[in-house]
């Protein structure tokens, strides 16, 4: 088969967050730089004229930033079907959940599909090349392969985690019965998923990871088993962890332990692990992370919203930890934009610990390189020869823009936060213009606003 070929010339910065290229965090930066990719795979970075004059597709950049393509550790998709719900507007975590439940008991296969496809879509238009997405519910004959297949349908490089619930109201836990599965079918179900779908090859575009959604869903046996069925399978494992002051609470009450101590003890610290939020954290469950090589997904516009508190990412980027963006579920957020998460991320630290707490270059560095250290890749997140050609490119020309000429990178976190006018992803261009290239969009937003509407209707919604 012939090769394909991709020339992005002309790029008014390019920044290739390759840190061991330079002392700085962000790696190299380039003026009138380019890109030149074969078969997804890119070739060489550079200067426009030192890079091939000819190529299958050939895209001006002129006035255009082009970095990596953004890493989303922490999603759940699905929940854009139920963006600003009138009940759980203004509820914190624990309610806020309660509130939520009883509609997504309604939810069903064509539900998850076309919250997926809308959410990778959003995704995309912000500028994000790869996604995980946290799916921890099943009803109605819902199936992760649902995701997965509106995940190809768009083009994205996606991370699906089967999540799980066990354990209801009736034996302690926070989601009623009806939304827990038992923990045989849940680990069947894995298996079987893993073994279907899961890709550990290099530039893969599809993998699976196992996520029991929380302490407070699931018991310690299945915490366990499930780490043992990861491991011998060498996929990873993702679950929530610390989020805010009631799941302190409730770690301390049900186990006699925090967090971190309970992470560890059902073999949930390592490099293939990664714990959503981790707002709580200590600094002991720092050190215990940063030891271990267990990652983080920083989820910073979700946790204001929920009233959870502010990570203590400083302390965690300072003993070592690996840590990501995520934009967590539309219903908390409730947006899918990773551009605003890492203007967020950085604006929070400087509320936190000063003006100096964090860097516009540093935030865009853990929306990166720091998200595909969290998911164990070493084929994303940097703009070097060997990456996959994942890259995004906003125009620095428009209104959001303007006065930025001073330091057009650091713009990017400091200013809009603007859309990306391309995405592409394995070579592919997902976004042109501003514009979705991989599905139709109006088609896109009908069929999601059918699955909004239906939910409403099922859920008795009368507003």
């Amino acid at each position: 088969m012939a090769s394909s070929t991709l020339l992005l010339k002309n790029v008014r910065l390019l920044c290739t967050m390759d840190a061991a290229a330079s002392h700085q965090v962000t790696g190299a930066e380039i003026t009138d730089g380019g890109v030149f990719a074969r078969d997804g795979i890119i070739e060489k970075i550079g200067k426009s004229r030192e890079l091939p004059r000819h190529a299958d597709t050939v895209i001006d950049l002129s006035g255009h930033i082009v970095i990596p393509g953004m890493v989303n550790t922490h999603h759940h998709l699905f929940q854009n079907l139920t963006r600003v719900v009138p009940a759980a507007q203004n509820a914190p975590l624990f309610g806020w959940l309660q509130t939520l439940y009883p509609i997504w008991r309604h939810l069903g296969p064509d539900h998850i599909y076309w919250s997926t496809a809308l959410g990778l879509a959003e995704l995309a238009l912000s500028g994000c090349t790869t996604s995980s997405d946290h799916l921890y519910i099943y009803p109605n004959g819902s199936r992760l392969d649902d995701s997965l297949a509106a995940a190809k349908a768009i083009g994205m490089r996606f991370h699906g985690t089967r999540g799980s619930m066990s354990i209801g109201e009736s034996q302690g836990g926070l989601p009623p019965d009806y939304l827990t599965e038992s923990e045989a079918v849940i680990l069947a179900d894995c298996q079987r998923l893993v073994e279907t779908h899961h890709d550990s090859g290099r530039y893969a575009m599809t993998r699976v990871a196992l996520a029991p959604c929380s302490p407070f869903s699931v018991s310690m046996d299945l915490m366990r088993e499930t780490a043992k069925m990861a491991r011998s399978y060498g996929v990873g494992l993702h679950t929530h962890l610390a989020e805010n002051s009631e799941d302190i609470d409730y770690s301390l009450a049900s186990f006699g332990m925090r967090p971190g101590d309970y992470a560890e003890a059902v073999g949930w610290v390592g490099a293939d692990v990664w714990h959503a939020h981790c707002v709580q954290l200590d600094a002991a469950e720092i050190n215990l992370f940063a030891r271990t090589g267990t990652g983080v997904a920083h989820c910073p516009c979700s946790n204001m919203r929920l009233a959870s508190g502010i990570a203590p990412v400083r302390q965690m980027l300072d003993a070592g930890v690996k840590v990501g963006l995520g934009v967590d579920g539309s219903a908390s957020n409730d947006s899918g934009h990773m551009l605003n998460e890492a203007r967020q991320a950085m604006l929070l630290q400087r509320v936190m610990q000063g003006g100096d707490a964090m860097s516009a270059r540093e935030s865009l560095a853990v929306a990166t390189r720091g998200g595909a250290a969290v998911l164990g890749r070493d084929d994303i997140g940097v703009l070097a020869p060997g990456y996959a050609a994942d890259i995004v490119a906003f125009d620095c020309r428009g209104i959001d823009f303007a006065g930025a000429a001073w330091d057009p990178l650091a713009a990017l976190v400091f200013c809009g936060p603007g859309k990306a006018a391309y995405t592409i992803i394995n070579g592919r261009v997902v976004v042109a213009n501003g514009k979705l290239q991989t599905m139709d969009t109006g088609a896109l937003l009908q069929n999601h606003q059918m699955m909004t509407t239906d939910l409403m209707q099922k859920s008795g919604f009368s507003g």
